[in-house]
């Protein structure tokens, strides 16, 4: 039997950037559709820490105070930690997180599940159809945009003006769309571990570092819990692997240059390991006639820059700025968002790139050239601008600093 069912906006993908948009639209009185393939959410070692400028774009949005109320947990200050330099001149010089956008006192924080569960509880508050598990059979865009699947053992067809994709990487609206994805090649390895019983980190506390061939994130979520990844190189794919690789990676995270992690590498582990390439992807236009794309969906950066959720969150906010602004009856315009999210996009895959070449290079070489950054940094604090298009945003950093130039610079190469 199929139903047939008509929206303002059809959502394929409950995850954060779907769901953020269905309870903003559907606030606003759009009749929206939301379509989610799982049953309940899994923890999948990614997209938990949003940048100051990502927290700026949830407060725009409306939903700031819903993500501190479910639990997200504030970050006040950064350290970055090297094997050429001394731990305690590390932590004295630690960076204050509260700097880089108005009223944010630093990076927000939040369990990925329960971020997801969040918010598409709060669509469904607010008035959005909200369907899960469901089954997409078959994307119709065009003229006449449409979408069939299956929910509770029932096929059902619902219509729309516009779907909107948010459902990931390997997204099925972008594939109907025929919208190419470009994809730069693969760095390094990283994997991501939620741990939890970690007692003596500062829990306010994020940090960074390198020694020998491994090199380190950790993201304090509160309550003992650290969210932690570890980059490596990819030559070394199953550094990791079998049944105590999590025991394994976290014994990494013991560093002469940063004795603080000794309180990681005792912690528990609290969820899967999980691997997976660094590298960026991106489309040229996140848009075609009857859909659009936000979040992964449309392209992603380096998660060495940890940048997918404020990413996804101002997708959003330009997304629904557009739909709200279109009045009734007329095709919105996404040629700004294309244009917006596309140099955005180049600059943060600018400073992945070059993050990458700092901190996820391994030997004596790399070692050396971290070394000379790090002296050279401290007379010329300009070298680390790009750190600004991280925390600050990418459009708040100098555009001269996006440049082969700028990059032979900082990594003490001759200039192009």
């Amino acid at each position: 039997m199929t139903t047939a069912m008509t929206y303002d906006l059809i959502i394929i993908g409950g995850g954060i950037g779907g769901s953020a948009l269905a309870a903003v639209m559907a606030r606003a009185g759009r009749r929206v559709l939301l379509l989610e393939k799982s049953a309940q959410f899994e923890d999948r070692v990614r997209g938990e820490w949003i940048a100051p400028w990502g927290v700026g774009e949830t407060k725009r949005l409306g939903l700031y105070d819903l993500l501190v109320t479910a639990g997200g947990h504030h970050l006040t200050d950064h350290v970055t930690y090297d094997e050429s330099l001394d731990p305690a001149a590390c932590e004295a010089a630690a960076l204050p997180l509260g700097i880089f956008a108005p009223d944010v006192p630093g990076p927000l924080c939040l369990g990925h599940p329960l971020h997801c569960q969040t918010l598409i509880e709060v669509a469904a508050e607010n008035g959005a159809d909200c369907l899960r598990p469901v089954d997409v059979e078959t994307v119709t865009l065009g003229a006449a945009p449409s979408v069939t699947f299956t929910h509770g053992g029932e096929q059902r067809t619902a219509a729309a003006p516009l779907i909107v994709g948010a459902e990931g990487r390997q997204s099925g609206v972008r594939a109907a769309a025929g919208i190419p994805l470009h994809q730069d090649k693969p760095h390094h390895w990283f994997a991501g571990l939620l741990v939890e019983n970690v007692e003596g980190w500062n829990p306010k506390r994020q940090a960074i570092g390198t020694e020998d061939t491994f090199g380190f994130l950790a993201f304090p979520q509160g309550g003992g819990r650290v969210r932690v990844y570890g980059g490596y190189a990819l030559s070394e794919k199953r550094r990791f692997g079998g049944e105590d690789g999590a025991r394994r990676f976290l014994e990494a995270f013991r560093m002469s240059c940063a004795p603080e992690n000794e309180a990681i590498a005792k912690g528990t582990p609290a969820g899967p390991l999980y691997s997976y390439f660094n590298n960026d992807s991106w489309t040229d236009a996140p848009y075609a006639e009857g859909c659009v794309l936000v979040g992964d969906a449309a392209g992603w950066n380096d998660p060495i820059n940890g940048l997918g959720l404020s990413i996804t969150y101002r997708d959003v906010r330009i997304v629904s700025d557009i739909l709200l602004s279109t009045p009734d009856g007329e095709a919105p315009d996404f040629r700004p968002y294309a244009e917006e999210r596309a140099e955005r996009m180049r600059r943060l895959r600018f400073a992945g790139q070059l993050q990458a070449a700092l901190d996820m290079e391994f030997g004596e070489a790399a070692r050396e050239r971290r070394r000379l950054y790090h002296e050279r940094k401290a007379a010329d604090p300009t070298l680390g601008l790009h750190g600004v298009a991280i925390m600050a945003g990418p459009e708040n950093a100098p555009a001269e600093i996006f440049t082969q130039a700028h990059r032979a610079r900082v990594l003490g190469e001759a200039a192009p």
